[in-house]
């Protein structure tokens, strides 16, 4: 179903573009031989050289690696990589750009990832291809910090000149036929999520909203349902979580259409949000191009990119989020849900596969068990890289070999469905060992003696004659009756399955 907005006059509909900015992960910058490493533990202007700062005579030094991360990436997103393109200065004053210009690459040229797609899951619940219009690189400006002075902000350079690498949805205006855009913000943020795990699968970036690794700059317009036109849109800037885009995206969109109900207009703004009251406001009129003044870097050669570099690369590109979905509901048959959960990181992938080891019969019970289980004891395990036995005082950590053990387990009546869950409760309490030296620790081995349960079987009927002539006069729901004197004789150890099958042929 398609995400309408409801005014006081008529249905709305959502246009929505997004420029998404990823850090490349890169030892060095996009231009110096600087570390690219700005973590918090670093002190303040300590990672910048005299490239970052502009310093007379010091000239830009393309870094090879980050062009490769770039075409990996493009390659990630089904796109056309570029055999030329040029690095241009970006003209605009602000206290976190120490050189006064960006080396970025102009939107009227070729840039290093031209045309691609990512497929995500519309709204109807139908695979939707969202258009990227190209991705190119840039620097990265510093980090001004307002906090640690009362009247005084400071300028930390360390991230200055670090790769960026932007990344921008495609609106194809002049043949509004052939668009497919994202139109909610539930899209929206299916879309960033499918973005950050391409790069993260690919080792491309971190990705890492909470850090600023990744940041999405959100445009976004509004039309009556049925319209083909495309509104003035407003662009809010540097948005660093999920929860906030979706909120700032609910809300300008309400403010439009506001402002178009009471006979208003709406200008190309370049918007704040606030995360304290969910509002966006103006912080300045939208730059087009021409206000930054682009002009060719003059210090910096065109770069060209041959074919066997492009498929050197793509060479050693793993299988992607995508791939990986459609193996999981294509080859192991689980559900798109599953699969679209155990796909929402690469870690978490990676483990899922480590636990099946190539067994299609353990996909759906270990699915399960993660999902059910797993994730809701984010402290007992490692997607990262799970490990045995945690340090000393540490949560026991479960490991993909514990849940494979413990599916196993189940499906060769060793243990019933109870008593894994009791052996998982263990593990998640600190029990070392595997879950079958668990299960014979504590005695929880299933009987699945027939004989013994037979014994069992015989004993309880023997004891309880009125209930077996109510269950032979029709009254079948105590069967179950029957079943739990049978566990509890066999201390919950019996298969359940077989004492089912026992007490239904002596009854009958």
């Amino acid at each position: 179903m398609s995400y309408i907005i409801k005014g006081k006059t008529t249905d709305w509909e959502l246009v929505i573009g997004l420029e998404t900015h990823i850090e490349v992960l890169s030892a060095s910058k996009l231009f110096s031989g600087a570390s690219a490493d700005y973590n918090p533990g670093i002190s303040p202007n300590t990672q910048v050289s005299m490239v970052d700062c502009a310093m007379p005579g010091m000239l830009p030094v393309l870094n090879e690696y980050c062009v490769e991360q770039a075409i990996k990436m493009g390659l990630g997103l089904n796109a056309e990589i570029s055999r030329h393109s040029r690095f241009a200065r970006k003209q605009y004053f602000y206290p976190d750009l120490p050189q006064g210009y960006q080396i970025s690459q102009p939107a009227d040229e070729p840039p290093v990832v031209g045309r691609g797609w990512v497929e995500i899951m519309g709204d109807d619940g139908a695979p939707k291809k969202i258009f990227i219009e190209r991705a190119h690189l840039e620097q990265d400006a510093g980090k001004l910090k307002h906090d640690v002075h009362p009247t005084k902000s400071f300028a930390d350079y360390n991230r200055t000149g670090v790769a960026l690498l932007e990344i921008v949805t495609f609106l194809d205006v002049k043949n509004p036929e052939n668009n497919s855009y994202i139109t909610s913000p539930d899209e929206a943020e299916r879309y960033l999520r499918e973005i950050r795990e391409i790069a993260r699968a690919l080792g491309v970036s971190k990705a890492n909203m909470e850090e600023g690794s990744m940041r999405a700059d959100v445009n976004v317009s509004v039309r009556p349902v049925g319209s083909t036109e495309f509104r003035t849109r407003t662009e809010t800037k540097n948005m660093v979580s999920f929860k906030f885009i979706k909120s700032a995206i609910e809300y300008e969109a309400r403010r439009q259409i506001e402002a178009y109900e009471s006979g208003g207009t709406v200008s190309q703004d370049t918007m704040r949000y606030s995360q304290s009251d969910g509002t966006t406001s103006v912080m300045r009129s939208k730059e087009d191009a021409l206000d930054y003044r682009y002009f060719p870097d003059p210090d910096l050669l065109e770069l060209h990119i041959d074919d066997e570099m492009i498929e050197r690369i793509r060479r050693t590109m793993p299988e992607l989020p995508a791939a990986t979905r459609a193996r999981y509901t294509d080859v192991l048959g689980l559900a798109e849900y599953d699969a679209a959960r155990l796909t929402e990181s690469t870690d978490i992938s990676r483990w899922f596969d480590a636990a099946v080891g190539g067994k299609k019969e353990r996909a759906k019970p270990i699915a399960n068990w993660m999902i059910s289980e797993l994730f809701a004891h984010p402290e007992n395990w490692d997607e990262k890289n799970a490990v045995d036995t945690a340090e000393p005082g540490m949560p026991r950590i479960i490991r993909p070999s514990d849940l494979a053990d413990l599916v196993d387990m189940i499906a060769e009546k060793v243990i019933n469905g109870k008593q894994a869950k009791e052996i998982f409760i263990k593990m998640l309490d600190g029990e070392t060992g595997t879950p079958r030296d668990i299960a014979e620790k504590f005695g929880m081995q299933q009987i699945t003696d027939t004989s013994a349960i037979e014994s069992a079987v015989d004993d309880v009927i023997a004891k309880n004659p009125a209930q077996v002539e109510q269950y032979r006069a029709g009254k079948t729901g105590l069967l179950g009756f029957f079943v739990g004197g049978v566990m509890k004789a066999t201390g919950g150890k019996a298969n359940p399955s077989v004492v089912n099958e026992l007490l239904r042929k002596k009854l009958n």
